[in-house]
């Protein structure tokens, strides 16, 4: 209709420009025709005056027609005509043009009857729902924010063909640069209309492959080896690296660029960089054309300082590159950041530290001279907090080892960077900022900081292949009301353990450097021992109790913590299935014959009223996930201050990390070990008992050396049971294979060694964003010294008196075996004895022998939540050390 409109305005326009010239010609020639001599005036009569003819008619009226929503008047505000004006085609051309803009009608005509103007509108639609169809790779709530269409907005086509190139944009940065989206309108009723954008996602668009031209010096392999973009194979599923994308693509022309520079090509350049996309638009090609030019190597190396504190033959004593080294500019950089660090570390803090260059292309030598520019030292004029909303100012500031005032010093700046980081309050990667104060020698101090959520609320369930069925629940304010203190209260269930834990921290009592803490908890632990490969439960021991304890910082690294503990534990075992009637008085007992020695000295009621230290060294950049630095830790604890027991128990904790080279590897060391020393004699070797009890005794296993079981390390008992057969008519006791038929119960040990050794290895941005984390390991520890228990041996059944023989073996003050025989034809309850009794105990792992295991492991924060797996195999074991290959915790959060 306006195509129609505009035709119709230039056939209007060509007419009357044809027909004014005609009536100029008419004119012309009257005129010329009336030339001559002029009649006097009195005998010619006055001609009256010509008739003005008019641009148009005036408007009467103007009427709509067509519209539901928009009120008429509404209409009439958006155009120009109004009643009483003339109208002329181009009034009503430039109404047309109005009201289209207004993207409110999907047509318009205008006519006019004498006078009475009519405008007939037919509105757009208004959209009632946006639908996606097809979208599995970008979900709705990606997508709905990036478009305009949404209900009850107007539609129109224009939104419509920008939101369509918009969502394919949304594709293409996936790296779907096949994606397509049809868009179609379904009508509904009072005007309505449906939106469906029907998405054809396609397949990722991979890099199929990276061609380089031009290098002669290094191979292509080694080449793609630097990018960040990876050539599509089938191994890389589980990295984003293979997908095309251009912003990948010109960082990867950098770091070829680079990689060449630290190589000594100083004239390296990449001619060009051409992306092509398959034909079927599933993959690129990518195709880089490079020229490295030739190798240079460093000529003289100079430092020149105008700062008088420094002498430059010092300074250039310590740079890394020498004369005839192939030249390095990664060496450079890092040598201008060593030299401004060192400035920073004196209070310069603005000192400029220019690299000059001079280039021989003759001889291939590079010329360097490190110029440090005279600067004024700097003193800190002002500390500023900004970004935090609930956490206090000094909650901030007092992690800050400079103050107002002092001399600028780059090594107390990275230390406060390093301080606040560890309080896990802030963003990652967290940053002091610097920027010129008042004068050119004072500077501000900036943290920018972004608060995140330090409150925790959790409930997690899952399984474990140590624990079986796990069931959590934690809440945990690390920032309590802005404060810095930590507040917290958990439950855990399994079916080995259930305990609940509330606690409190103050990290600053008073606003003083002092911390302080208070715990009160309750365990319920059921220890099991193993049956064959099954879990059989033992004793119960059940500990409640409360600790005290008081941090206090000695100097910027080394820090005291002291404690108090009060606990009762109450060791029980299945009275049922351990106990008998021993002295036929009615009384139940605990049986050695069906609990054994080692756990019926264990059983009853004590309390520990313990007393501690902990002397720690710590100067790692970040204590929640570090990657460099180290923590020693020295704790002693002694319990006797009251109570029922006494003894000294002495932890030793060390670890160390290093960042290798600029990479993302983590390379961890750590070591410990343990020894506890009893004050009480509960009785002698010789009656199998030792003066630490079994419940406070060091075990080791699974998880804190891999490839091991559970409490699969150290001194243990294992029983073995006989089945009696018949040879030629006679029972001969038969030893079953060990792994079919015996019963493995850990002891622990007084004292115990652990080392580990760790590689943490990194993914691509795609294994990050799933949360994987890799790594290689190498375990080794014993656990050892425990006093043998009394082992027992019940065999030979007289088939005559049904009469068992019990063989009991002891060890004696000189360090001698003891075996001891005795019989009975009945056992504690005067049941005559079953063969089900016959079996051996041996005593196997008392030994320092240090056990080795290697292996990988991989945590990923999964769908279903935390999830460790560990494949680890032991390559150093003792006899009766219990091992396990696979290990795997997993568990959901809701």
């Amino acid at each position: 209709m306006k195509s129609e409109q505009k035709i119709a305005i230039g056939v209007r326009a060509l007419g009357l420009l044809l027909g004014s010239t005609i009536l100029a010609g008419t004119t012309s020639a009257a005129f010329a025709q009336t030339a001559g001599p002029v009649a006097p005036p009195a005998s010619v009569p006055a001609a009256a005056p010509a008739p003005v003819v008019p641009q148009g008619q005036q408007i009467r009226s103007i009427t709509v027609n067509g519209s539901q929503r928009i009120e008429s008047d509404t209409v009439r505000s958006y155009i120009q005509l109004r009643v009483g004006d003339v109208y002329t085609q181009v009034a009503a051309d430039q109404a047309l043009r109005d009201l289209f803009e207004t993207e409110l009608f999907a047509d318009v005509s205008i006519r006019n009857n004498d006078g009475a103007v009519v405008i007939d509108v037919k509105e757009n639609p208004v959209i009632n729902r946006v639908i996606l169809e097809g979208n599995k790779r970008i979900k709705d709530d990606k997508i709905l924010p990036e478009i305009r269409l949404s209900p009850r907005q107007i539609f129109t086509r224009t939104k419509v063909r920008a939101d369509v190139a918009r969502i394919i944009e949304l594709y293409k940065r996936q790296g779907r640069f096949a994606a397509t989206v049809e868009p179609k309108m379904v009508q509904q009723d009072q005007n309505r209309v449906d939106v469906v954008f029907e998405i054809t996602e396609g397949p990722k668009s991979k890099v199929r492959q990276i061609n380089i031209l031009g290098n002669e010096k290094f191979s292509d392999g080694e080449l793609r080896g630097e990018m960040v973009t990876k050539q599509s194979r089938f191994y890389r599923f589980f990295s984003s690296g293979d997908a095309y994308d251009p912003d990948k693509m010109a960082f990867d022309q950098q770091k070829l660029r680079q990689f060449y520079l630290t190589q000594g090509y100083a004239d390296f350049r990449v001619i060009s960089a051409v992306a092509e996309l398959t034909p079927d638009k599933r993959d690129f090609i990518i195709t880089y054309v490079v020229e490295e030019g030739e190798r240079y190597k460093f000529g003289e190396v100079l430092v020149e300082s105008q700062i008088r504190d420094f002498s430059e033959e010092g300074l250039k004593a310590q740079l890394p590159m020498k004369s005839g080294d192939w030249y390095n500019a990664k060496q450079v950089e890092d040598t201008v950041e060593q030299l401004s660090e060192t400035a920073g570390l004196f209070g310069y803090a603005f000192a400029d530290v220019r690299p000059n260059f001079n280039r021989d292309r003759e001889t291939l030598t590079m010329d360097i001279t490190f110029e440090l520019a005279e600067a004024a030292r700097v003193y800190v004029e002002r500390i500023d907090i900004n970004g935090n909303t609930l956490t206090q100012d000094k909650i901030v500031r007092r992690e800050f080892r400079l103050n107002e005032g002092d001399a600028f010093n780059s090594f107390l700046v990275k230390r406060s960077e390093n301080r606040i980081n560890s309080l896990g309050y802030f963003q990652e990667k967290f940053a002091i900022e610097q920027r010129q104060g008042s004068a050119p020698d004072r500077i501000i101090l900036e943290a920018n900081v972004e608060e995140k959520a330090t409150g925790e609320l959790q409930l997690s369930a899952g399984f474990s292949s140590i624990e079986n069925f796990i069931l959590q629940a934690s809440i945990r304010q690390r920032n309590f009301r802005g404060k810095g203190q930590t507040i917290g209260a958990s439950v855990n269930y399994s079916r080995f353990s259930q305990g609940i834990n509330l606690s409190f921290t103050e990290p600053y009592v008073f606003d003083k450097n002092l911390s302080f803490g208070a715990d009160i908890f309750r365990r319920d632990l059921n220890s099991f021992n193993f049956v064959n490969n099954s879990r059989n439960t033992t004793f119960e021991q059940l500990t409640t109790g409360a600790s005290l304890r008081l941090g206090v910082p000695l100097t910027e690294y080394v820090s005291a913590l002291l404690r108090y503990s009060l606990t009762v534990d109450d060791v029980t075992l299945d009275r049922g299935q351990f106990f008998s009637d021993l002295n036929g008085d009615g009384v139940l007992e605990c049986d050695p014959v069906r609990a054994g020695f080692f756990l019926c000295d264990n059983l009853g009621q004590r309390t520990t009223s313990m007393l501690g230290y902990s002397l720690i060294y710590d100067d790692r950049d970040n204590r929640v996930r570090p990657t460099r630095g180290q923590n020693v830790t020295l704790s002693q604890d002694f319990a006797g201050l009251g109570g029922s027991v006494s003894y000294l128990r002495t932890r030793l904790n060390a670890s160390k990390h290093w960042r290798l080279g600029r990479s993302d590897f983590i390379f961890t060391v750590a070591a410990e070990g343990g020894h506890i020393i009893a004050f009480e004699n509960r009785g002698s070797p010789a009656q199998g008992i030792d003066d630490i009890r079994l419940t406070d005794r060091f075990f080791l296993g699974q998880p804190q050396i891999r490839g091991f079981d559970i409490r699969g390390v150290g001194p243990r008992v294992i029983r073995n049971f006989f089945g009696p057969e018949l040879v030629d008519g006679v029972p001969v006791n038969v030893l079953q294979p060990r792994n079919r038929n015996q019963q493995d119960d850990a002891l622990g040990g007084r004292s115990y060694y652990l080392a580990r050794a760790e590689l943490d290895i990194p993914l691509g941005s795609g294994a990050r964003e799933l949360g994987l984390r890799p790594s290689v390991f190498v375990d080794a520890g014993a656990v050892f010294g425990v006093v043998q228990p009394i082992l027992q041996t019940v065999q030979n059944r007289d088939l005559t008196t049904n009469a068992l023989q019990f063989l009991t073996t002891t060890v004696n003050e000189q360090g001698q075996t003891v075996i001891t025989t005795t019989t009975d034809a009945v056992d504690a309850n005067g049941n005559p004895n079953t063969p089900s009794l016959f079996f051996t105990e041996q005593f196997f792992g008392d030994s320092p022998k240090p056990r080795v295991s290697v292996g990988f492991g991989v945590n990923w924060n999964s769908p279903f939540g935390p999830f460790r797996i560990d494949i680890a195999r032991a390559l150093l074991k003792e006899p009766g050390d219990d091992t396990r290959l696979f290990t795997f915790n997993v568990g959901t959060q809701f």
